[in-house]
């Protein structure tokens, strides 16, 4: 079991490293966007290459970083229901989920969407549109972003299992990092907390 845990932290480690990332590809949509707004108003022309780039920008975000937002617990749960249920059942139920339905969907969108790609990058797909971009890095998105999914699944997995075995803390729970300004706060207070103790001491 060790050695599964072993592989869980690498693949945390590796959707947090994509996760880490992958906000950039937001921003670049943002400013080509902005970019081909402006181009567009005050030079009168305009790309469908512009327009397509920000789709594929913003599918390969949104696709990517599927397994970090699972990481990070991002992902959305009937909270009416499970709340009232204890935490071994919410365990179990994350085990059932895991191993029967984000699985064998994983696997069937690679299925389809390995061959979906390859037939891109061997014909050189290319928009439909005019002066539009070649399709295959688009299509690229899809099996790396639930391939990234299903492995990140598979942490998940594990994790749940240890805990049911006792070896290690609730998985489940969300470990929320101070930001910075948060960090600051704590250092003042405790700068305040001391000076005033010292204050009290020296009266």
């Amino acid at each position: 079991m060790q050695a599964l845990l072993r592989l869980s932290r690498g693949i945390d480690q590796l959707n947090a490293w994509v996760g880490k990332y992958v906000i950039w590809l937001i921003l670049a949509a943002t400013v080509i966007s902005g970019v081909n707004a402006v181009v567009r108003k005050v030079l009168h022309t305009s790309s469908n290459a512009f327009l397509e780039v920000q789709w594929y920008l913003f599918a390969a975000s949104f696709l990517l970083a599927a397994g970090y937002t699972l990481l990070e617990k991002e992902h959305v749960k009937v909270d009416v229901i499970n709340a009232k249920l204890s935490l071994r059942t919410r365990v179990w139920i994350d085990v059932v989920g895991f191993a029967l339905f984000l699985t064998p969907m994983c696997l069937i969108v690679l299925y389809h969407g390995v061959p979906f790609f390859l037939q891109a990058w061997n014909s050189s797909e290319m928009s439909s549109n005019a002066g539009g971009l070649i399709r295959w890095p688009v299509y690229l998105m899809m099996p790396l972003g639930f391939g990234l999914l299903m492995l990140q699944g598979l942490s998940e997995l594990i994790k749940r299992i240890a805990f049911l075995m006792g070896l290690i803390d609730d998985p489940t729970v969300k470990i929320l990092e101070k930001t910075p300004e948060e960090e600051l706060a704590e250092v003042i207070r405790k700068a305040e907390e001391e000076a005033a103790r010292n204050a009290a001491k020296s009266a």
